[in-house]
């Protein structure tokens, strides 16, 4: 899904990443089909969707929550934030801007690609969407912390961009670049737009961490009393705890700090879990010729641990006997497969035991 919004995603990336904002052009279905205007009015009117996965914005002004929710019940006990969408809608004629907040939590087209942009960049990424009427601005120029691909999915918002102007049509992707000055205002029918912000994780982060976990051996003891009349005290005593410091930083082999930081976040992104229940009441009929399909979004990165092997799925690691990592390298190489692809180096039972356990564990989904 990926190349749907950027062609060959890999050279988009690499040549935008250190650029200023950048401009591509793909079928307008790649896009539109992530999120329509249907869908969102499903998402408004016909849910239980709360803050703060809605917020509303006018004339650059976050309005109050209270304009636009309301109170319930479930089972006897009380919700809170519920979206009214007598009073949202209301809101939206009023010239107001429709936030959806962190669309990938809850909305699957977009949860997707969230998920696999991550993996393409190594970095968290989230999505939301802005819901504009004709000729209004939901905010002023502003500019955000971190890097944006948008995109247009339904009608046409003219964006003010580091002092340029762009007409946003569906079909059209732009990149913008951590602190790009920016405003939108939706043209002359109603405007929906989808944001995906990517949070980026930075050399400074990577290494506060390798220097925290050697700050770490360093008592927790107290200073000694007496240092403000004779700071001496405090230089005799700090000086060895710094060289220590110092000695573990340097002791720190870069290529374990990295693989340190590939297990922390492949293993701490949210469950791709979606299908699974179907998926399970299948399972039984699951034979050799049933046609399975990697998960988008879900890694398959194996670790040895000694006579154990270690593969990390994203949202947590598992832990599988060390002769399977043939056959999982066979799966990790592969967007589709039956069990029988396995027979070369499991026997068949044993494949169809495997496929069926990486199908519970989400790696795998019954196509």
């Amino acid at each position: 899904m990926l190349d749907l919004l950027t062609g060959d995603a890999q050279a988009f990336l690499t040549k935008t990443w250190a650029s200023r904002v950048h401009v591509h052009h793909t079928e307008p279905a790649a896009l539109t089909g992530l999120l329509g205007l249907a869908d969102v009015d499903r998402l408004l009117t016909s849910s239980a969707i709360r803050t703060p996965a809605v917020r509303v914005a006018r004339d650059g002004a976050v309005l109050p929550e209270s304009g636009y929710t309301r109170g319930g019940s479930l089972a006897g006990r009380p919700l809170t934030g519920l979206v009214d969408p007598a009073k949202l809608l209301g809101l939206l004629d009023d010239g107001a801007t429709v936030v959806l907040q962190g669309l990938q939590r809850y909305w699957p087209p977009l949860a997707d690609l969230v998920a696999q942009l991550e993996l393409e960049l190594g970095h968290p990424c989230q999505a939301n969407a802005y819901l504009t009427p004709p000729g209004a601005q939901g905010f002023a120029v502003h500019s955000d912390s971190h890097d944006v691909f948008v995109f247009q999915t339904h009608g046409t918002k003219l964006w003010e961009i580091d002092g340029a102007e762009l007409l946003l049509e569906p079909g059209v992707v732009a990149y913008l670049p951590t602190g790009t000055p920016h405003a939108a205002r939706a043209q002359e029918s109603m405007s929906l737009h989808v944001t995906l912000g990517i949070n980026q994780l930075t050399w400074r982060a990577l290494v506060e961490r390798a220097v925290a976990e050697a700050v770490a051996q360093v008592p927790g003891t107290h200073l000694p009393a007496g240092y403000l009349q004779d700071p001496s005290v405090l230089t005799e005593g700090l000086a060895p705890h710094l060289a220590a410091v110092a000695d573990a930083v340097r002791a720190q082999a870069p290529g374990a700090v990295a693989e340190r930081q590939v297990r922390r976040f492949l293993t701490s992104r949210p469950p791709r879990l979606a299908g699974s229940l179907v998926d399970r009441v299948a399972l039984a009929a699951l034979d050799r010729d049933t046609r399975l399909e990697r998960r988008p979004g879900v890694p398959c990165v194996l670790e040895d641990a000694d006579d154990r092997l270690r593969v990390l799925l994203g949202d947590r690691v598992l832990v599988v006997p060390a002769r399977l990592r043939p056959a999982l390298e066979e799966v990790a190489r592969r967007d589709t497969l039956v069990p029988g692809d396995l027979e070369g180096v499991l026997d068949l039972p044993s494949a169809v035991v495997l496929c069926r356990r990486l199908v519970r564990e989400g790696l795998l989904r019954i196509a």
